[in-house]
């Protein structure tokens, strides 16, 4: 019964690793059903894979596979044909990679080449036949009895066929983890500072603080294989350690750069709240159907790329319908205004946009005639390419009540009376 409480830790540990990598596998699997593509299906895979791995390897349900199959310590065979598959994932990885220079805007997994692919399709093939070697090799060291969750390694050593399965498992784990580590560190020293540098950084140290986890298994194998003693800490202490550090820096990796693209949808979609609340009270039918309450709207976490894109073009309709009541006087007084501000290109286009939009819903609230098309002000930004768009309607929404936009709109009354 002492037995049990010793590997509680390793329970709750594995549990809590495995349970947070199937939730960021389960995230990449719903991208890739949404958007299909070959390589978001390997990046979901690498994830899964070990995330499997964990959860089986936790003893409570590494026991209870064995008591439903009847076969000792099957759960062992389980765990590392799942690492094994995240090998073969990491090693595709490595080769689909597209450098930062060939790469169409945010696509990273996703060489386009045939050749590629068929590099890719020959190392699967080196792995499609190794796992099966590694079936028979753990078939034919069994019977293994007692069970061993946590001492499988150092306990069966000693069978050739059992140390030559830990060999083959052991030797493919490394060298996927160096492939990849190898290629994530290379081209992540030619990525811009940001989310995505980060995040492959992350996952190059994950697979190298893994290697450590690979190091311990071997000589602690190693040892119990010669018949010495006093090494297996190796094996069932430290060698965890590297592991479990390796996957959360891996996974961590793997989510970093999705969590920071959705935290800067949720900020736009929230940004771009008073703009178009703007042009929405000045013309209802721009809206599809009534808005949620601004509190309700916080609470918004699914779909932020289809209701940031919708705002975005409901926005740039109400523009163009405000566009006939844009004073031309503010326009020049908040050209005038930003000049003498010294702000750059792109806050100088914004706040030009925040006032011209501010003037025409009071020229329209006032009841003012639409000025005739050859009167009418042209306005910046409304040429802008779609992945700069979005970013200026988030500049214009900041500007609508910052004061420079009120001087704006002073001088722009001042010179209209005048």
């Amino acid at each position: 019964m002492s037995e049990r409480p010793a590997e509680l830790p390793f329970d709750l540990g594995y549990f809590t690793i495995g349970s947070a990598a199937w939730l960021v596998a389960a995230l990449k699997i719903r991208a890739w059903r949404r958007e299909p593509s070959r390589g978001l299906l390997v990046v979901a895979l690498a994830i899964a894979s070990p995330a499997t791995a964990f959860l089986l390897a936790a003893p409570v349900l590494y026991r209870a596979v064995d008591r439903l199959t009847r076969v000792g310590n099957l759960a062992t065979l389980l765990v590392y044909l799942a690492i094994t598959g995240f090998s073969a994932a990491a090693v595709v990885l490595a080769l689909i990679w597209t450098p930062p220079g060939r790469r169409a805007g945010s696509v990273v997994w996703d060489a386009a080449t045939a050749d590629t692919w068929l590099r890719a399709r020959r190392r699967l093939l080196l792995f499609a036949l190794l796992a099966p070697a590694m079936v028979v090799l753990f078939l034919l060291g069994g019977p293994y009895r007692p069970e061993t969750p946590l001492t499988f390694d150092t306990a069966f050593a000693r069978t050739p066929a059992t140390a030559l399965f830990l060999a083959l498992y052991q030797g493919l784990f490394a060298f996927a983890l160096l492939d990849i580590s190898r290629v994530c560190l290379g081209h992540a020293a030619r990525l811009p500072a940001g989310p995505l540098r980060r995040g492959i950084r992350r996952i190059a140290f994950g697979g190298l603080t893994a290697c450590g986890y690979v190091l311990c298994k071997i000589l602690a194998i190693g040892a119990a294989g010669a018949g010495r003693t006093g090494l297996d800490w190796l094996s069932t202490g430290l060698g965890p350690v590297f592991a479990a550090a390796g996957a959360v820096l891996i996974t961590t990796g793997f989510a970093g750069p999705a969590a920071a693209a959705w935290l800067r949808r949720r900020r736009d979609y929230h940004a771009l709240r008073p703009l178009w609340d703007l042009v929405y009270r000045a013309d209802r039918r721009l809206a599809l159907e009534t808005p949620p309450s601004a509190r309700i709207e916080r609470l918004a976490v699914r779909d932020l790329e289809w209701r940031t894109a919708r705002r975005g073009l409901e926005i740039r309709d109400g523009q163009l319908t405000l566009r006939p009541w844009v004073d031309p006087a503010v326009v020049a007084a908040a050209a005038a205004v930003a000049e003498r501000a010294g702000l750059d290109e792109a806050e100088r286009s914004a706040l030009v946009v925040a006032a011209a939009l501010r003037s025409a819903v009071l020229a329209l609230n006032a009841g003012a005639l639409p000025r005739p098309r050859e009167e009418q002000a042209s306005l910046p930004g409304l040429d802008a390419e779609p992945a700069g768009e979005r970013a200026h309607l988030v500049r214009v929404a900041r500007r609508l009540e910052g004061p420079l936009t009120a001087q704006a709109l002073t001088a722009g009354a001042a010179g209209a009376a005048g």
